[in-house]
């Protein structure tokens, strides 16, 4: 029987005053028969608008009709065909913008919860699924790609199964790109990130980190080296700042190296080496799902309280609803319509308060977006020891300032051709954050999708 429910089947989570002081997951999942209750709600469209929504093209009522049989493997399997992270898109991809934006059930009620369906299956494959070693015949090309984030890893997956001898070089210590530094351990634990990776080195796909392509080698290099091709997925790692007096006071973050010292070098921990400064009154600049991590962050660091200060109102924040609601539950608090001028210290140079304006909207412009102006006569202070500036990132240019012949644009993004990626040197490919700037998960693998159909056809 299907399942006519409006609203989504609930999915557990920690209680907020919990696990807003612990590191833990905060969704927990759904139990098996939660899965199959909720897949019964899909009407499994014959036109399959949720997967024209989906950047990798995952056949969505196949998979959750598996789910339905109970068959879920199978349903693991189809969601493979597909995508090479399924335990990590089903945790952080907004599937409110995309899929379920487009399902049929949420014209009248809530759409089906094709994440967290993802997740189950994912995570349910992981946990009892015996280990296949599959046998992949080497076609004798090579191929190298920059960087080991999910752009990266999707194009290596893909293009490792079509036998091609994939090469990844990483900058850092360990593969995973802002999968590792930059999504707090709470939305996704970094195991399942390494266990999808290891998946990756299961088809035969080599990773070698500390290897900053541009410094330790160069893209002329690895084409001397015999790869055939290149994939440049390296994303978009330099914070902007807003340029305002006091950005040089001790305890200003970018949101990059404030959730890198986190989630990659796990200053949250006792024994951790890694300092970080445990701030008891926080202010988060922006208004994106990086400074609802941030904001998350620093409450779990033991702050008493932690401010998003955005310059717009809560209905323009770009984050995610569900990250916006959580850190409600855990005690963010907002100030909205609100804009930094200054950053002010004390006599040692730390930060002890910053001034904002109350700022208000004004006219649509051209596309249809209320601007923010600031109002006159209304400034403010608030008290802050840390100040985290998470106003998103741009491509750092040290790939593109070494390679001849590799143009970027008035932003530092690389220029490609369009969806396959090529680039304006010969045989280089580049997608990603790289190109479009700091973005989502599931299109950057997308992207990498493409490059790797692309590479092939070109290669061979």
């Amino acid at each position: 029987m299907p399942n006519m429910e409006l609203n989504k089947t609930k999915m557990a989570v920690q209680e907020p005053n919990i696990r807003n002081s612990n590191f833990d997951e905060v969704a927990l999942g759904y139990t098996y028969e939660e899965a199959v209750n909720e897949a019964k709600r899909c009407l499994n469209c014959k036109n399959k608008p949720c997967v024209s929504a989906c950047p990798v093209a995952i056949d969505i009522p196949a998979f959750i009709q598996k789910i339905v049989e109970e068959d879920i493997e199978g349903a693991y399997k189809i969601i493979s065909d597909s995508s090479s992270l399924p335990a990590v898109c089903g945790r952080v991809c907004p599937q409110e913008n995309q899929c379920e934006g487009k399902c049929a059930r949420g014209i009248k009620g809530e759409p089906v919860a094709i994440g967290r369906l993802e997740r189950f299956v994912a995570d349910y494959h992981r946990e009892n699924a015996k280990k296949e070693v599959k046998e992949i015949k080497k076609n004798g090309h090579k191929v190298a790609i920059v960087g080991a984030g999910p752009s990266g890893l999707t194009a290596a997956g893909d293009l490792a199964k079509m036998g091609f001898d994939v090469t990844i070089y990483e900058a850092l210590h360990v593969a995973g790109g802002v999968l590792m530094y930059g999504i707090p351990e709470f939305r996704l634990p970094k195991n399942i990130v390494q266990e999808e990776i290891s998946n990756l080195k299961e088809l035969g796909g080599d990773i070698k980190t500390n290897v900053v392509v541009g410094k330790s080698i160069t893209i002329d290099d690895l084409l001397d080296e015999g790869n055939e091709a290149i994939y440049i997925a390296s994303g978009a790692g330099l914070p902007k700042f807003m340029g305002i007096p006091g950005e040089s006071l001790k305890g200003v973050y970018s949101a990059n190296e404030y959730l890198t010292r986190i989630n990659l070098m796990k200053a949250y921990k006792e024994d951790s080496k890694t300092p970080i400064r445990r701030g008891k009154n926080v202010a988060v600049i922006g208004g994106g799902n990086v400074a609802m991590d941030a904001a998350r962050c620093a409450k779990r660091l033991g702050a008493e309280n932690v401010y998003i200060v955005y310059r717009r109102g809560m209905e323009e924040l770009p984050a995610r609803l569900e990250e916006v609601e959580h850190a409600k539950e855990e005690g963010i608090i907002f100030k909205i319509l609100s804009n930094p001028v200054e950053i002010l210290g004390d006599e040692n140079k730390n930060v002890n308060k910053i001034k904002c304006i109350e700022m208000e909207l004004g006219e649509p412009d051209a596309s249809g977006r209320r601007s923010p102006v600031p109002k006159e006569n209304f400034e403010f202070e608030i008290d802050v020891d840390v100040v985290i500036m998470a106003l998103g990132t741009s491509p750092n240019p040290l790939i593109s300032n070494t390679t001849k012949g590799l143009e970027t644009d008035r932003r530092g993004c690389i220029v490609t051709n369009g969806e396959a990626g090529l680039t304006t040197k010969e045989h280089v490919y580049a997608g990603g954050d790289a190109v479009t700037g700091a973005a989502t998960v599931i299109l950057a693998m997308g992207a990498g999708k493409k490059a790797a159909k692309a590479i092939a056809e070109f290669v061979k």
